[in-house]
């Protein structure tokens, strides 16, 4: 049997961009692009040409060198002629492939945002995909608020989508821009629209999510008839987000009932790059990675249960939907006081570390970690701190430096300029092959203040953890009150891209973030020395 195509439509760049917090420079832009294109999407789409310098600036010149390179406006205002709107003009000059057109499609909108009557909104749509194809550009319309409109009018939802189509539009995209729409809703639509003469093979669905079920509907539309999906990268997008792109490619690429019946641009070279990219993305955001995201998160393939584990040490298909590296990611049996022996050997062992299930000192290494736990650690959140303790507890780890000692002092007072400030100063001693060597630093607070004065000076290894950086920084406060229990977990990063979270508990967030620093610096040491960083090198 022929499998048809599902097309990908990526709006990272447009539709994406109004995720609040998040504003792309040209730069960024064309570094999402080259990101976009490389993995192999069909169609990029990169803003809105006059709407705003950064736009402008980025469609100077064509930004992908294979997928279809969109640039997104408004069909032409009610009353002049396609020649004479500017905002139309600059679409078309704009260096892209094809256009993208946002058309009103409930005539409430027609009434209420544009001002103008339903057959002159009827006709904008005609005269700008007209426009487009005369410019030798493939034209796109999405159908804004397709299925609110739907549900108010069908006649005129169907008429705009009709307008488009017949004028030479090669996809109708019908949008769910409020993100309201049901599954269900959503097949029955879809098929009123195929019914009415536009054919599924010249169908988009674009979902957002503000009910959850952003995939879902797109998912409902490609079973309704729809071949092109729009979405964006990790779902971002205004409001609750975007369909997001990066589950879809993974379950239509992976789930039989979409395999058997469809084939996307992604092939199975290409998907094991999915995760890498779903991260990459992230990184460019400078935001953490979401561990709990289906396919690509940390989380996604991680097991805690202990009889969970157990059983996916015998067969991963007990408790694994589809294989991990499959889409470049791995599978995690973690660490916790939930987990059996099973949990902490598969453990070990994927960080090289060889521990006979029968060894006294594996007993120990269990009862200290359910031991810590119990008084507040996190070690399935805290990778590198686990592997150093199970060094510790099995083997050794050489003792770089040690601190002899340690004090944080935080002031409150006037400048010189009569402003008041709070500045943090911090003093650690460290004793290197017998030799003291104490250090002051000050810093943003007291924590940063103890990171620097902790690493200015380590002697001979203070050229190794020059490009240590720490990522993030997370305290949690375990029970209530001002003497609280306090947990720290630190993530730390290098210049090999590794990553690696550090945890440290006490009644005093000093002394508790001083943990999580030491565990991240001797982790570091040990990484150089290929000791350890098995799976923060994978």
């Amino acid at each position: 049997m022929t499998r048809e195509k599902i097309t990908l439509f990526d709006t990272t760049l447009r539709d994406g961009q109004q995720t609040p917090g998040i504003d792309f420079s040209v730069e960024d832009k064309i570094a999402i692009a080259a990101m976009l294109d490389g993995f192999g999407l069909d169609y990029v789409e990169g803003g809105y040409p006059g709407a705003n310098p950064t736009d402008t600036a980025f469609f100077s010149q064509k930004r992908t060198q294979h997928a279809s390179f969109v640039a997104f406006g408004m069909t032409k205002r009610a009353g002049i002629s396609a020649s004479n709107d500017p905002g139309l003009s600059q679409l078309l000059q704009a260096k892209s492939d094809a256009i993208c057109f946002v058309a009103k499609s409930w005539d409430y909108h027609v009434a209420v945002a544009l001002g103008c009557s339903n057959e002159e909104n009827l006709d904008s749509i005609r005269d700008s995909v007209e426009a487009a194809v005369a410019a030798n550009k493939e034209a796109l319309v999405d159908c804004e608020h397709f299925f609110d409109g739907y549900k108010a009018n069908p006649a005129y939802a169907l008429a705009c989508a009709k307008a488009a189509y017949e004028a030479g539009a090669r996809w109708v995209v019908l949008c769910d821009t409020n993100g309201g729409t049901q599954p269900p809703e959503i097949r029955d639509i879809v098929a009123a629209v195929i019914a009415s003469g536009v054919p599924g093979s010249a169908l988009g669905i674009h979902a957002h999510n503000d009910t959850g079920q952003a995939v879902a509907n797109s998912l409902a539309a490609v079973e309704a008839g729809v071949r092109q999906i729009q979405g964006t990268l990790n779902g971002i997008g205004e409001r609750c987000g975007n369909a997001n792109l990066i589950t879809l490619i993974a379950t239509l690429c992976l789930k039989d009932t979409y395999t058997s019946r469809f084939v996307t641009a992604i092939d199975p070279d290409r998907l094991v790059d999915l995760t890498r990219l779903s991260h990459a993305f992230d990184e460019l955001l400078n935001r953490s990675p979401d561990h709990q995201s289906p396919y690509v998160g940390a989380s996604a393939f991680a097991t805690k249960a202990g009889i969970h584990a157990s059983a996916l040490l015998k067969d991963p298909r007990t408790y694994e939907h589809v294989v991990p590296e499959s889409v470049g990611n791995f599978r995690k049996v973690m660490v916790s006081d939930q987990g059996g022996k099973a949990n902490f050997i598969n453990e070990l062992k994927r960080r090289g570390i060889v521990v006979d299930r029968n060894d006294g000192k594996l007993d120990a290494l269990i009862s200290i970690v359910k031991e810590r736990e119990a008084s507040g650690y996190a070690y399935e959140g805290a990778d590198a701190s686990f592997e150093l303790l199970a060094h510790r507890t099995l083997g050794s780890v050489p003792e770089f430096f040690a601190v002899e000692s340690f004090r944080v002092m935080v002031e409150r007072r006037f400048d010189s300029h009569g402003r008041l400030k709070t500045v943090s100063e911090a003093v650690v001693k460290i004793v290197i092959d017998g030799n003291e060597v104490m250090s002051v630093a000050e810093g943003d607070g007291p924590v940063n203040a103890l990171d620097l004065a902790l690493r200015k000076d380590i002697g001979k290894y203070q050229a190794e953890i020059a490009d240590l950086e720490l990522a993030d920084y997370k305290v949690r406060i375990l029970n209530g009150g001002t003497e609280a229990i306090t947990r720290v977990l630190i993530e730390s990063t290098d210049a090999s891209g590794a990553r690696w979270w550090t945890v440290g508990v006490s009644e005093n967030i000093i002394d508790a973030s001083f943990q999580a620093l030491m565990d991240s610096i001797v982790y570091k040491l040990m990484k150089n020395r290929q000791l350890a960083g098995k799976i923060a090198a994978e």
